[in-house]
């Protein structure tokens, strides 16, 4: 059986070290057989990827790329609380803010890039409700910040 960082590895990526908060927070608790993550930004190495509304600054296969990049994140923070990704029994939910223009409709396409990596990593276990949903402004102008719900062992 392939364990789920085997298959980020395959995909060329690996978990990164768990972001650090940007305010009062930690970044995911557990709470019985759940894991809940805070608000995760397209954070690589402590640095926003970019910055900017989707539908002006900021294209929809950009932002898609940066909801794939908070996932990422929120993976790390669900590590840091279990320990090992093998964990995961099943991926609940996902929200999906996406920091857009005003007549910017294509929030579930963004969405995509979080969905698309969590059915790839955990294959039937990743299969999630989702919110997508579009907001005026993000912390420190992120075009995406996603958090997820995940149930664990």
């Amino acid at each position: 059986m392939t364990t789920p960082e085997a298959r980020l590895s395959e995909l060329g990526l690996a978990v990164p070290e768990v972001a650090k908060p940007v305010a009062a927070y930690v970044p995911a608790v557990r709470s019985g057989s759940h894991v809940y993550t805070s608000g995760q930004l397209p954070l690589r190495d402590g640095e926003l990827v970019t910055t900017g509304k989707v539908g002006g600054a900021v294209s929809p296969e950009e932002a898609a790329e940066c909801a794939e990049l908070c996932a990422l994140n929120a993976l790390a923070a669900v590590k840091s609380v279990v320990g090992d990704l093998s964990r995961v029994v099943r991926v609940v939910k996902v929200v999906a803010f996406v920091s857009s223009m005003p007549d910017f409709t294509g929030q579930p396409g963004v969405a995509n890039g979080a969905s698309e990596l969590i059915g790839k990593v955990f294959d039937d276990a990743g299969q999630h409700a989702r919110s997508a949903v579009g907001v005026s402004v993000l912390p420190l102008d992120a075009p995406v910040e996603v958090e997820m719900v995940v149930e664990v062992s």
